[in-house]
């Protein structure tokens, strides 16, 4: 082989093109460093509604793939751009029955065919292209299904036995249990895992089964999935798999979170001149409807509402924080999600109008703002595998503080680029949080230090994709 790699990312989404989580900046960034490398990278995910719907950026090509299931031979059409500021193509599984019908990218009933049929049409499109891969690297359960089908009955096709398999969890919580029904639609023929109720295959655990290496994303998460605790019920066949089991922290994508030319953001700045920020931090305050204070230190919230991300233990510190235990602080939080987390936040703001700024929606223009305008960022998840807005926050020059679980574990060191607590304990994360505000108020000196380590930290994906890159190598020179 050529030093050069041919490999296809395999996802249920990438950004820009369709976004419902974090696998989607991996697998729209990741493929980009790849890509600089000099390796023939390429992605594809089905054509959703928005996609099929028409962008500019989208074409039709020239072909029509014929795709085996067990009512017979379906028809799907692929659809191609060029993921932005790159020459990476990326082609989209069309077949608007099954993908094109809702807004929503998944959760629906039928969520298992639909991704077996996506995963079945792309031996189809490998041929169509003439192009095979070294590596097929796919993300989630939504992959699995395409895993499963290579490792048994895809050995009979010597162009298709050669590719090596690498399968990523993002969440081993998302297993994607079906109907084993699948496998018959799928006309795969196999034995239960031990791991599976009977009449249900588990995706999750049918891609750790047959793909040839396993990676999470971050040291620490793939040591924990190893553990009864953090398993989610997988843990024996994390352990069964450890020696292809690899952690690799996410990257961030450099050019699009950088304070110095982030075009989202009204001000900029640089490591050299913070002056940008103490005016994103007053143009924060405004749209959240608090008082223009630079004394006041202005805590930060971009978060999904719900329990995996610590609004249990959340909840009670920042009603201490507001009561002013600490003296005076500013709180605003930027995210939606589960009801009783919403009705909670909406309650706390009514009751400190002039201390916390809600804002109960995901706006990805607002998003870049409450990182670069706050002063501290929390992040007291119960678990968190990898997690990108520690180092965002870092990024921007906002102090994280956040409990030493998964991916942020691995980002953050106590006192130096932040704010460690080890359990999940509301009076453990109090004093997290006291002693960054204790810190900010009465030791600048340090409190600059911080800033400083977090803005100089490198966390694009040039180290991280070389890390991938050596597992793809240790894959294509042994087939």
């Amino acid at each position: 082989m050529t030093d050069a790699l041919k490999i296809l990312m395999v996802s249920a989404e990438a950004a820009p093109f369709a976004k419902l989580g974090g696998v989607a900046d991996v697998v729209g960034s990741l493929p980009r460093a790849l890509r600089a490398m000099g390796h023939d990278v390429r992605i594809v995910i089905p054509a959703y509604k928005q996609i099929a719907d028409g962008r500019p950026d989208v074409q039709t090509l020239d072909m029509t793939l014929q795709v085996p299931v067990r009512d017979g031979t379906h028809d799907a059409a692929v659809q191609a751009a060029v993921l932005p500021r790159s020459d990476v193509p990326v082609y989209f599984i069309r077949q608007d029955t099954l993908f094109a019908r809702e807004e929503t990218l998944y959760g629906l009933a039928d969520d298992a065919y639909r991704y077996g049929f996506f995963g079945r049409a792309i031996a189809p499109l490998l041929a169509a292209l003439d192009w095979y891969p070294h590596v097929i690297h796919g993300h989630d359960w939504q992959s699995a299904p395409l895993l499963t089908w290579l490792d048994t009955v895809a050995q009979n096709d010597p162009k298709l036995r050669e590719i090596g398999t690498v399968f990523t969890i993002h969440n081993l919580g998302h297993q994607g249990c079906v109907d084993s029904d699948l496998l018959t639609y799928l006309n795969i023929e196999t034995q239960p895992l031990a791991y599976e109720e009977t009449g249900e295959v588990n995706l999750v655990a049918r891609g750790i089964q047959h793909a040839d290496k396993i990676t999470t994303v971050s040291p620490t998460y793939a040591e924990e999935i190893q553990t009864e605790l953090g398993g989610s019920g997988l843990h024996e066949l994390m352990r069964h798999r450890r020696y292809d089991l690899t952690g690799i922290m996410n990257g961030l994508d450099g050019d699009l979170w950088n304070p110095s030319n982030d075009p989202r953001l009204k001000h900029t700045y640089s490591l050299n001149d913070m002056t940008g920020k103490a005016q994103l931090k007053r143009q924060l305050q405004e749209k959240a409807g608090l008082p223009i204070r630079d004394d006041v230190p202005l805590i930060g919230m971009v978060s999904r509402l719900d329990d995996q991300k610590g609004l249990q233990i959340t909840a009670p510190v920042l009603h201490r924080l507001l009561s002013g235990e600490m003296g005076e602080v500013q709180v605003v939080l930027l995210g939606r999600g589960d009801h009783r987390y919403e009705q909670f936040f909406r309650s706390l703001a009514s009751f400190y109008p002039d201390q916390m700024g809600l804002f109960l929606s995901y706006d990805e223009q607002l998003a870049p703002l409450v990182y670069a305008g706050s002063d501290m960022y929390l992040m007291p998840s119960l678990f968190e595998p990898c997690g990108l807005g520690q180092l965002i926050a870092m990024r921007y020059g906002t102090v994280p503080i956040v409990r030493a679980t998964g991916g942020m574990r691995d980002s953050i060191e106590h006192g130096r680029t932040g704010f460690i607590f080890l359990n999940y304990d509301a009076v453990e994360f109090w004093k997290a949080v006291s002693v960054g505000v204790y810190v900010y108020h009465n030791d600048q000196e340090l409190w600059r230090y911080i800033q400083r380590q977090g803005l100089e930290r490198d966390f694009s994906w040039n180290v991280q994709a070389q890390q991938y890159v050596d597992i793809y190598r240790s894959l294509s020179e042994t087939q």
